[in-house]
């Protein structure tokens, strides 16, 4: 058995409904991108990721489930977003519009808000984000 306690760990939106299926995702292969804003890594005083890292992905009780390694990062204002990233965050989107919709929801969300500190958290075309591709290098024993 592989040990993973020293990579930093992977959380997907908030415990609940959206993790496990962006979790699932990930685990099935459908999921191989991820979007963050900037500013969120500002807020959480977090490094950007880069390409070679890896972590550790939890499920919604914190269990680790897979490790995955980012293959390219890259920053883009939203209205950039292009249909490829959209496509392959695994959530079922098939244009780009329907992707920042749910992703809208998601960033101006009571969460969300309130994870920033900033119960007006909003975005805009110009808010710029930290776009991230990664590979499913393992699953962690004892995950489906």
């Amino acid at each position: 058995m592989t040990d993973y306690s020293s990579l930093p760990i992977c959380e997907f939106a908030f415990p609940g409904p959206l993790r496990d299926q962006l979790v699932a995702a990930i685990l099935d292969g459908s999921k191989t991108s991820t979007t963050g804003t900037l500013i969120e890594y500002e807020v959480e005083q977090e490094d950007l990721p880069t390409v070679g890292l890896q972590e550790v992905v939890i499920d919604s009780a914190a269990t680790p489930v897979a490790v995955i390694e980012m293959t390219e990062v890259r920053q883009a204002r939203l209205a950039d977003v292009d249909l490829a990233h959209a496509v392959d965050e695994g959530e079922g989107f098939s244009t780009v519009a329907q992707w920042r919709a749910g992703h809208e929801d998601f960033w101006h969300s009571t969460d969300m808000r309130q994870a920033m500190g900033d119960p007006g958290f909003t975005v805009d075309d110009d808010t710029m984000l930290v776009l991230q591709r990664f590979r499913l290098v393992a699953r962690i024993p004892g995950t489906v």
